[in-house]
């Protein structure tokens, strides 16, 4: 059984899952209607990761006989200036989550709900993989500057992009 402050915490990071979701659905919208195909498919497929970890925490609550609460979403910011910008609000959105999951993690501790903790390890370590993605997205935005050669190049191959963040490196170690 959850307590009630972890059940609260846990209603509020599905929706930052789902938000989340939403945001990368219509940054990947903004981005197919631009001519970024390749960013499209990057983001398309984290709104579907987003999407994945919020019905993980749904069904883990589910087995804890939690009370589930389907939140409503804001609609999602829909227009960019510029790619740049895009990643930029990605990043800062992935570190927002980060420090949602930490916010998570710290009410379970002080709960005492070692179970959910444990669960929510998984999350930290894939938070960790998302912040070492769209830090190095950004880095090779720095990089690339206004050189257009080298944003068709970025758009062609970000679809394919992967990061091994320093947990997961390790792990293989």
């Amino acid at each position: 059984m959850l307590s009630p402050k972890v059940e609260t915490a846990l209603n509020q990071q599905i929706k930052m899952e789902g938000s989340s979701s939403n945001f990368y659905l219509s940054m990947a919208v903004w981005a197919e209607q631009n001519g970024y195909a390749g960013v499209s498919e990057f983001l398309y497929k984290h709104s579907d990761e987003e999407r994945f970890h919020m019905l993980k925490l749904i069904k883990y609550m589910n087995e804890r006989d939690g009370n589930v609460v389907i939140p409503s979403f804001e609609q999602p910011k829909s227009d960019f200036s510029r790619v740049t910008e895009l990643f930029e609000e990605l990043y800062s959105h992935e570190t927002a989550v980060t420090r949602s999951i930490g916010e998570l993690v710290g009410v379970c501790l002080d709960e005492k709900d070692f179970t959910t903790h444990n669960f929510l390890q998984w999350y930290v370590s894939e938070q960790l993989e998302e912040e070492a993605l769209a830090k190095t997205i950004m880095d090779k935005i720095k990089l690339m500057g206004d050189d257009q050669s080298a944003w068709y190049h970025f758009d062609r191959d970000i679809a394919n992009l992967t990061v091994t963040s320093a947990a997961d490196s390790a792990q293989t170690n």
